[in-house]
């Protein structure tokens, strides 16, 4: 993700951004950070902001996506990291590259 537009979207934007996309989809998001996540007000959007503490972003997202597919839960991943679609990918509805995810994010911006 961040040899793309992520860079170029600071976190506590990316964590508003995140939040309406999954309003208007009907779904709950997860955003995971390396470190500590934003301090953002959901207002009630769908969303859930992880800080990883000490293991990596990636480590955490992997292992949470072997917890869901054990549990037989749907998800979607976004990422342009193919290390991290081949260990959490498999199991996967959706794999969105996090370029495209950015885009779709900065247009709705408001």
């Amino acid at each position: 993700m961040l040899r793309s537009t992520w860079p170029n979207i600071p976190a506590q934007e990316l964590a508003e951004l995140c939040g309406r996309w999954a309003a208007r989809q009907s779904c709950h998001a997860v955003v995971v950070f390396d470190g500590s996540a934003p301090t953002v007000d959901p207002s009630g959007a769908p969303i859930e902001l992880v800080s990883s503490g000490g293991e990596s972003a990636d480590d955490w997202i992997a292992r949470e996506a072997a917890e869901l597919r054990r549990a037989e839960q749907p998800f979607w991943l976004v990422t342009s990291d193919r290390e991290l679609r081949a260990r959490a990918g498999q199991a996967a509805e959706r794999v969105i590259g996090g370029g495209t995810f950015a885009r779709t994010l900065l247009e709705l911006r408001t």
